[in-house]
């Protein structure tokens, strides 16, 4: 298991380079990856990019929910954005947990809050696109080109800000949304607190 990096480690803000060969050093890392990923509990992780490793390659997976398998993503390229196929998935979904903090907190249901695991306590108002066409290769080092929408959309396009040296603030500063703390009530519950921009 890997200790993932937070902010302000230089590498969250770097541009990750290609994998240019799929060797058991890169299958490894991916292995580590994924044990890191199930080790993140408060929060629980849905995504890990490799450079929250301190890993500067393009390089992502994603665990949507509990009972979802792992999916690995090398060198994915996003190709278009799309509209949602139907009204179902206009709304990107979150956990319980995150949906009834809110509701304690005060929080609109309809406003999408980001969390990252490199931003410890800190959450965002991002709104992202309901679908994305990606291009990737699999751990095989198989080529694939498809669309996601809705929550796991979300993901990877939160994943591929990462690669590009990104974090959500940035996008919430964009699109002049608000940010938040958060943190544990008498019963052990999450509060968010806007925080001054």
């Amino acid at each position: 298991m890997l200790k993932i990096i937070t902010t302000p480690s230089p590498i969250l803000s770097q541009t990750a380079k290609p994998v240019a060969k799929l060797d058991k050093s890169v299958l490894n890392l991916i292995e580590q990856m994924k044990q890191t990923l199930l080790s993140a509990q408060d929060p629980v992780g849905v995504g890990l990019a490799a450079p929250q490793i301190g890993k500067a390659l393009r390089i992502f997976i994603i665990k949507q929910n509990h009972k979802s398998p792992i999916s690995t993503f090398i060198n994915p390229l996003i190709e278009d954005f799309l509209n949602a196929p139907s009204e179902k998935n206009q709304q990107a979904k979150q956990s319980e947990t995150t949906r009834r903090a809110k509701e304690k907190s005060g929080i609109n249901k309809n406003v999408q809050l980001e969390g990252c695991l490199s931003l410890i306590d800190i959450w965002g108002e991002v709104k992202r696109q309901p679908g994305v066409a990606l291009s990737y290769q699999d751990e095989k080092g198989e080529k694939h080109s498809q669309k996601f929408y809705g929550f796991i959309s979300t993901i990877i396009q939160h994943e591929t800000d990462h690669l590009n040296g990104i974090l959500f603030p940035k996008r919430v500063l964009e699109q002049k949304g608000k940010l938040y703390k958060s943190r544990k009530d008498e019963k052990g519950e999450d509060i968010f607190e806007e925080i001054e921009i």
